[in-house]
């Protein structure tokens, strides 16, 4: 099993920073083999694809430029540094590991945190 676990969040007032963290830990997690994805969900829809990086970083269009995805600790520990917040950046931000490079949805993915809020408003 692998566990994963995000922090970070809060909440910010437009064009402030935030960086979420997610530690990984568990028998089975890999972190040469693993690829790790962050995913937002806002109130009312749908789990987004925001970036994922294995072998490198890939974004979504919407946070391109404004969100930086690293990975630190050997690979266990994955950041996602978001600058210039905006209110529509406002939702729950989870993370996610799984194994194919470039995977930009939600069931591709096979262990999920459990969510962290990040609230953008004035």
């Amino acid at each position: 099993q692998v566990q994963l676990v995000e922090s970070g969040g809060g909440s910010v007032q437009p064009g402030d920073s935030l960086r979420l963290s997610c530690a990984a830990s568990g028998r089975t997690f890999n972190p040469n083999n693993a690829a790790m994805a962050w995913f937002r969900q806002a109130p009312g829809k749908a789990r987004e694809f925001v970036a994922t990086i294995k072998l490198g970083a890939y974004y979504s269009d919407s946070v391109k430029g404004q969100f930086t995805i690293t990975k630190a600790d050997a690979g266990n520990t994955v950041y996602l540094q978001m600058n210039d917040l905006k209110p529509e950046d406002t939702a729950v931000y989870y993370c996610s590991a799984g194994r194919a490079f470039i995977a930009t949805r939600p069931e591709e993915y096979d262990y999920w945190g459990q969510g962290t809020q990040v609230t953008v408003s004035s």
